[in-house]
């Protein structure tokens, strides 16, 4: 499927190129004959091709910039061509007329350069060493942004305002008349010369940027002010926001000042609709003034490879939250010893983390629950509706070829079939959106499945919801449209969007929330109750699906965890080759599901017992499960949670009175040796990372007061 979609466009890519040579030889032809005709003919035709490429294939340019022919390189060819064509016609002049028109080209060119100088000049000075969202950054003397054209896009300003002086030079060969290239260089001239005097008000006072040493105070005097307390730290690739995304109303409703802290630009655009503060620090030198800030905990998601620098400053607390949990090994990651405390859900990860034996001593585990879960609607039964709803939630094929991650390639087709069988069946089919990205399989089989669902909805017929409820949903996404859009004109950099995104105008999040229960509302009135569904977006959310699925089938996976919380019947498809037992056992999380082989002959037993709760042996395992998993109900996740996080800020304040007081000239109530040498032992088993070997106090305190 994907090479039939390629190949097409790798045609056009091949015959614009093949073009563009053409042109470029017809072009010399008529040059040299000289034909006027041909000459004329091929000069614009070039330049017209290059300017369609500019909007339809990006691609193609990229790479002949990568092999030095860009669009600089090719209207330069281009003009050289048409000065060529120019000398050979008898009928103009080369000194009175050719030499002053070769001489408004070389200006033309001259202002482009310039322009393009000026442009990275600008682009240079309004790159700050931070970026920020939902704060009133007005301070820093943020402005707009210059036009598009003249900073951003060199390649289309050159290609656009040659196209007067192409037109008056190539009407001058036509006409053998110079005054036709006069108009036309003229024209290009002021175009040029006028962008360069636009452009170069945006080095003017009032339109530049604070120093780089002035936007750090800023800064820092910002957090002075603000004074945030538990925060978010996120470093992540394009793909990755989601991550740092579930755990944003959990992190809005703690106690205290929250603010979130990123290491890459782009991601501050990827973070969903929050009026949390959020400030972006590349460079680990500035990320560093934070230590100096009234930060005592950060909140980790995932790791990543600029995690390690952010635990180098000592003031802040960290623990690893983690972005989903599930038996795999990737939910034991050794590298989350490195942190002062790993929270997890329930009891289940943290035997997950002992019988792992990475390194991470069980002091350090700490049960907080999953506060996203609030949104999951409990079982309340059996289904009541026309249809058993169920869906079906594989997930990716995972980077190690572990055929048991997915069942979609050996199963999936199987448990798609079973239920397509059952004619009170519903199927909400939502795949994960990384399918097929690793094993082609997995990509072939999910498009079978959508296709045999398709077919399977021919077959089906009922009522379909008037076109009032279409109505309605089209308001409702309207709606979430703009409240989660932010509209930016097409200049817009960086600077501007800091400008815009300014301190939150009201209960944004708040209001956000609002708007997409009431689009999923909409969403789900506006379709067929019979129909079944693909749901391939990212709307509606997996919640969303939970609370309309009567049983779900998945995978072992976090998924399977979330879905527990409702305690609702649950299948997991076993395709690793385990038996059923060793795959029990292997696995806690399936401990309360129904094990389906890879042939899915089990799937007619298992819609029976979500009909028939009373043919359902495992209600009373999955009550427990969800404890085992997820922890108590009582006290709510959210105060646990909560509770964690102040706790380890009063940890955070423990250690800054400790080094206040030390500054301050000694140990306050120590009396010997043995009392310091024990108070030095304190601070370096505080700031040790979690896992590791604590160190000797007597010996550490004997080394570290003899050095004094």
């Amino acid at each position: 499927m994907p090479s039939a979609g390629i190949a097409p466009r790798r045609l056009v890519q091949l015959a614009a190129l093949l073009a563009m040579m053409v042109f470029f030889t017809t072009q010399l032809i008529g040059a040299l004959l000289p034909n006027v005709p041909l000459f004329v003919a091929a000069s614009a035709a070039g330049l017209a091709l290059d300017l369609y490429l500019q909007h339809k294939q990006p691609g193609l340019l990229s790479l002949l910039s990568k092999i030095r022919f860009d669009a600089t390189l090719r209207q330069l060819l281009r003009d050289m061509l048409v000065m060529v064509g120019l000398l050979r016609i008898d009928g103009i002049n080369p000194t009175h007329e050719q030499a002053p028109l070769t001489v408004g080209l070389l200006l033309f060119y001259i202002a482009h350069f310039v322009c393009q100088a000026l442009a990275v000049l600008i682009k240079r000075r309004r790159l700050l060493p931070f970026v920020t969202r939902n704060i009133d950054a007005s301070a820093l003397h943020l402005t707009a942004a210059p036009p598009r054209l003249l900073a951003r896009q060199p390649a289309r300003r050159l290609l656009r305002f040659a196209v007067p002086a192409t037109a008056g030079l190539l009407a001058t060969a036509a006409t053998e008349d110079a005054v036709w290239g006069w108009v036309g260089l003229g024209i290009a001239l002021v175009l040029s010369f006028g962008g360069v005097l636009w452009l170069g008000t945006w080095l003017l006072p009032r339109k530049r940027a604070v120093s780089d040493e002035q936007a750090l105070e800023w800064l820092d005097g910002w957090l002075a002010e603000y004074q945030p307390t538990v925060g978010m730290y996120f470093s992540g690739g394009t793909s990755s926001a989601y991550q740092a995304n579930m755990w944003l109303s959990t992190l809005a409703a703690l106690d205290g000042k929250p603010i979130i802290v990123l290491r890459e630009r782009f991601m501050v655009q990827k973070i969903d609709a929050t009026d949390i503060p959020i400030v972006c620090i590349p460079k680990v030198v500035n990320l560093m003034r934070l230590e100096h800030s009234t930060l005592k905990v950060l909140l980790h998601p995932a790791n990543s490879g600029k995690t390690s620098q952010v635990l180098r400053i000592p003031s802040i607390k960290h623990a690893f939250t983690n972005h989903g949990e599930s038996d795999k090994l990737s939910s034991c990651n050794p590298y989350a010893k490195v942190y002062d405390e790993v929270w997890v859900a329930g009891p289940a990860a943290r035997e997950r983390y002992q019988l792992a034996d990475i390194g991470v001593e069980d002091k350090d585990v700490v049960e907080v629950g999953r506060p996203q879960l609030a949104p999951i609607a409990p079982y309340a039964g059996a289904p009541t509706g026309t249809y058993t709803q169920v869906l079906y939630a594989p997930t990716w094929e995972g980077w190690d070829g572990n055929p048991g991650n997915t069942s979609v390639i050996l199963a999936g087709e199987n448990i798609v079939r079973a239920l397509l069988a059952d004619p009170g069946v519903r199927l909400l089919y939502k795949p994960h959106p990384m399918t097929g990205s690793v094993d082609p399989r997995a990509g072939q089989a999910n498009e079978r499945i959508k296709a045999m669902i398709a077919q399977a909805n021919v077959g089906r017929g009922g009522t379909r919801p008037g076109p009032e409820a279409a109505a309605e949903l089209a308001r409702r996404a309207e709606e979430l449209q703009q409240l989660t859009t932010t509209s930016f004109r097409p200049d817009t950099d960086e600077l501007e969007r800091m400008l815009l995104q300014g301190a939150p105008d009201g209960d944004r999040a708040a209001a956000v929330e609002r708007a997409v229960a009431a689009w999923e509302d909409a969403y789900w009135a506006a379709l067929p109750e019979w129909e079944h569904q693909v749901i391939t977006g990212p709307r509606p959310a997996i919640f969303s699906c939970f609370n309309h699925a009567d049983l779900l089938i998945s995978d072992v996976s976090s998924v399977v965890s979330d879905y527990l919380s409702s305690e609702k019947p649950y299948a997991v498809a076993n395709t690793s080759g385990m038996s059923e037992q060793e795959f029990r056992d292997g696995f806690p999380t399936v401990r309360a599901a129904t094990i389906l082989t890879p042939e899915a002959d089990g799937v007619p037993a298992l819609l029976d017992a979500v009909r028939h709760p009373e043919r359902d042996p495992y209600a009373a395992d999955r009550a427990a499960l969800k404890e085992h998993l997820l922890g108590p109900s009582d006290p709510p996740s959210l105060v646990r949670f909560n509770q964690a996080a102040q706790d380890l800020c009063a940890a955070a304040d423990a250690r800054r009175a400790r080094m206040e007081a030390r500054a301050a000239g000694g140990f306050p109530g120590l009396t010997d040796t043995a009392d310091a040498a024990a108070a030095l032992a304190a601070d370096a088993e505080d700031a040790r990372p979690a896992g590791t070997a604590p160190t000797d106090p007597a010996a550490s305190g004997s080394e570290k007061t003899a050095g004094v």
